[in-house]
């Protein structure tokens, strides 16, 4: 492999296998005269749901403690991040080394009493964290506490991240009374909206002070859904075990009369 196939030259004393065959992989199915059809025409827009996808896949391996499937999907994810590189390559902006050597600087930098000999004057991992990205946010002419928040994260994760943002400037309840009310203001207009325009704003005002309440308590709003989702899940697959082949056909009573004996269940083994 050489420079021509898009291989950085300091991979190229590499063995066979690794990076080095990735990239050029990479390299041979975005070849505009020998290449995949499908690959040539991708561009960023067009993989960046796969790149998402991919990303949540590998939470799910790891959510399920398979660790053959997340060898693969990391993979997978890796893949992404290379074709990425490799079309900015050949726009001529960047390449894969440029985005190894970037994430590399950022490190390094984030970590100055690990790598610069800096102390670290007492601060907490997360304080030293949140001041260094903020420089970088800074340095990259960031004009307010928001700036950076991308668009693309889940809603919940923006909300949460937006919120903490906000309250590193002061903007925040000083304990969870506050945001409890909220919850119930916000539950109360919700009721009171007569139109669709109007439930769409107040249930986003909702959903938004449901994050700001879960947080005030230090929990992750997203780390709490995903447990109320695997509790869900889990309860109504025990009723519909109870149930049988009847479950969908049952009234609601009955099958509420299904749910309180799956909950009593999971209360009697926790005991």
């Amino acid at each position: 492999m050489n420079e021509a196939d898009g291989v950085p030259a300091f991979f190229q004393d590499a063995s066979p296998g690794g990076i080095a065959r990735l990239l050029g992989i990479m390299a041979r199915l975005r070849d505009p005269r020998s290449g995949c059809e499908w690959d040539i025409a991708q561009n960023f827009s067009s993989i960046a749901p796969y790149t998402i996808e991919e990303a949540y896949e590998v939470a799910d391996a790891i959510a399920r403690n398979d660790l053959t499937a997340l060898r693969e999907e990391l993979g997978d994810l890796l893949l992404q991040v290379v074709f990425h590189a490799r079309i900015a390559q050949e726009l001529g902006a960047f390449d894969f080394a440029a985005v190894a050597d970037a994430i590399s600087d950022k490190m390094e930098a984030r970590h100055p009493h690990i790598f610069g000999g800096v102390d670290d004057a007492g601060q907490s991992r997360e304080d030293r964290w949140e001041t260094r990205k903020a420089a970088e946010r800074m340095a990259k002419g960031a004009q307010g506490a928001l700036d950076g928040v991308a668009l693309a994260l889940p809603a919940l994760m923006r909300a949460e991240k937006l919120q903490k943002r906000a309250a590193r400037v002061g903007f925040d309840w000083a304990d969870a009374v506050g945001p409890a009310a909220k919850v119930l203001e916000e539950m109360d207009e919700l009721a009171r909206a007569t139109t669709a325009a109007e439930r769409l704003e107040e249930a986003g005002d909702l959903l938004f002070a449901a994050v700001n309440l879960v947080r005030r308590y230090d929990i992750a709003p997203e780390d709490a859904l995903r447990h109320g989702n695997r509790k869900f899940e889990a309860r109504f697959r025990a009723m519909e075990a109870l149930g049988g082949g009847a479950f969908a056909s049952l009234t609601l009573d009955e099958q509420e009369a299904l749910w309180q004996t799956v909950k009593a269940s999971e209360t009697a083994t926790e005991a």
